[in-house]
């Protein structure tokens, strides 16, 4: 059980067949604080996985049934990735080119080294918290340009590619003062303070 003054933490999952190995990376990381479940299988885990949890996982390369990598790989291209530490006993120079390449934290080589895995864990929690922070402010993004109106979104799109007021009021067949009242009415409900803040966060809902 969980204690609850640990709920809500985020979560290090250890998936990996060798049931030795899953209880001695629980008790080393949560010997440091850290709140920590274990998995045999990938199977074993996404019967019970809550993708909207924070954390990481530290994954077995070689497991029964869907491989490691594979999974990590599945992972990425997923609309829920996870920041992963990969651990085996036996790494060879292409998996390890393939882990990173699809956005492994690391590769560590079993007997794990305790302190190289708890560096490598605390930077996958860190791009984890970056991950959903920069989803959370994309999601408010989205909310405040939902707010705009069909003329404000039109205005926006041309502060953005650079246009003038009086260019814009010639393009919308619109007075240029009232280009500049939806202009500022624009501004402040997308919390824009410059042109370039809004070219940043025109950046931000088109990607």
């Amino acid at each position: 059980m969980i204690d609850d003054r640990k709920r809500g933490q985020p979560t290090v999952i250890v998936i990996d067949d060798d049931e030795s190995v899953r209880e001695a990376l629980r008790g080393l990381f949560q010997s440091v604080g850290l709140v920590a479940e274990t998995h045999g299988s990938v199977a074993e885990f996404l019967a019970a996985d809550d993708p909207d949890r924070a954390g990481c996982i530290v994954l077995d390369i070689r497991l029964p049934g869907q491989s490691g990598l594979e999974f990590q790989e599945a992972l990425a291209k997923s609309r829920h990735p996870r920041s992963v530490v990969l651990i085996s006993a036996h790494v060879d120079v292409a998996m390890a080119v393939r882990a990173m390449k699809a956005g492994a934290i690391d590769v560590l080589t079993k007997p794990v080294r305790e302190q190289d895995l708890l560096e490598a864990v605390n930077r996958a929690l860190a791009s984890d918290s970056a991950r959903r922070e920069e989803a959370r402010q994309t999601a408010a993004l989205r909310l405040m340009y939902s707010k705009l109106t069909e003329r404000e979104r039109q205005i926006m799109a041309l502060v953005v590619a650079g246009k003038l007021n009086k260019q814009i009021a010639a393009e919308v067949q619109l007075a240029e003062a009232t280009v500049k009242l939806h202009r500022g009415h624009m501004m402040r409900k997308m919390q824009a303070s410059s042109v370039a803040d809004l070219v940043g966060i025109a950046g931000i809902l088109k990607g």
